[in-house]
C-alpha cells in the first residue's frame, strides 16, 4: 500500500515537473518552445480582438464570432494559468500566496476577470470598467517576447536613476507653470487660471510639442515659454540618455547570449 502511495506521489512530481517544463519560458524542450509559440499567437490574436470589437459595425455584423473567438481565447488563458499555479515552484517563491500575487500572475488574472465576471449579473456600467482590464493581455506578451524582456530587465536596473530624473522633471515642471501662471494669469485668466491648468501649458512645451491652443502673449511671458522650451530640449533627453546607456550596457554584458 505504501510502495503503491510513493509511486503516485513520484508520478504526481514527474506530472508537475513536466508541466514546469512545458510552461518554462525559453525552454529548450521542444512542447515548451511550440507553447510558447501558441500562446504568444493567442496573445497577439486577443489583442487584434480586442481593437476590432470597438469597431461597432463590424463588432455588431459578426457578434456571435467575437463572442465565440473570446470564449475560445479565455479558456486558453485560463489553462495556461492552472497550468502555472500547478507548476509553483518552492525553490524560486518563497510560499504559494507571493508567486499568486507577483506581477505575472497578477496580469494573468487581470486578464481573466473581465469575461468571467459577464456570467455573473452585475451592473453594466461596472462592467464596462473591468473589461478594460483586457489590455493586460498585451502585457503577457512580456513573458514570452524576448526583446519586450530586455526592456523590462533595463527599465529595472535603471528604475532609481529614472525616478529621480522624472522628480526632476516633475519640480522643473511646476516651477515653470507656476511662474507662467504669475507672469500670464493677469492677461489672459480664462487660459492660464491656475498653476494646475497651467501645467498643461507647461507638459506641451517642455515636450515641445506646442499644441498652441494655450501660449503666452506678454513679452516676458514670450521670453519664458523661449526659454522653457530651449530647456525641455535637453531635459526630457536626460531619461532617454538614461534609458541608451542602460540598453548598451545590458548587450556589452550579454555579449555572444543574442
Amino acid at each position: 500500500m505504501c510502495q503503491k502511495k510513493k509511486r503516485g506521489l513520484k508520478k504526481y512530481k514527474s506530472m508537475r515537473e513536466q508541466i514546469r517544463e512545458i510552461v518554462k519560458v525559453n525552454g529548450n524542450h521542444r512542447i515548451s518552445v511550440l507553447f510558447d509559440r501558441f500562446i504568444t499567437v493567442s496573445i497577439v490574436l486577443a489583442i487584434v480582438h480586442l481593437t476590432l470589437e470597438t469597431e461597432n459595425e463590424l463588432y455588431q455584423a459578426y457578434r456571435p464570432v467575437f463572442r465565440v473567438t473570446e470564449i475560445i481565447l479565455t479558456i486558453i488563458f485560463t489553462i495556461e494559468y492552472i497550468m502555472r499555479l500547478i507548476s509553483y515552484d518552492k525553490k524560486i517563491h518563497k510560499n504559494i500566496f507571493s508567486y499568486l500575487f507577483s506581477s505575472s500572475m497578477l496580469i494573468d488574472v487581470m486578464a481573466l476577470i473581465p469575461f468571467y465576471l459577464t456570467l455573473i449579473p452585475i451592473d453594466l456600467r461596472y462592467l464596462r470598467i473591468f473589461r478594460l482590464f483586457r489590455i493586460a493581455r498585451i502585457f503577457k506578451l512580456a513573458r514570452y517576447n524576448k526583446a519586450i524582456n530586455i526592456v523590462r530587465v533595463v527599465m529595472k536596473e535603471r528604475k532609481e536613476l529614472l525616478t529621480v530624473s522624472f522628480i526632476l522633471i516633475f519640480f522643473i515642471l511646476y516651477i515653470v507653470s507656476a511662474l507662467m501662471y504669475y507672469v500670464e494669469n493677469p492677461a489672459q485668466p480664462e487660459a492660464f487660471s491656475s498653476i494646475i491648468s497651467t501645467m498643461w501649458w507647461g507638459v506641451a512645451t517642455l515636450t515641445t510639442v506646442g499644441y498652441g491652443d494655450i501660449y503666452p502673449i506678454t513679452s516676458l511671458g514670450k521670453m519664458l515659454g523661449g526659454i522653457i522650451a530651449i530647456l525641455g530640449i535637453g531635459l526630457f533627453a536626460i531619461p532617454t540618455g538614461i534609458i541608451a546607456s542602460g540598453f548598451l550596457e545590458y548587450f556589452e554584458n550579454n555579449k555572444g547570449q543574442h
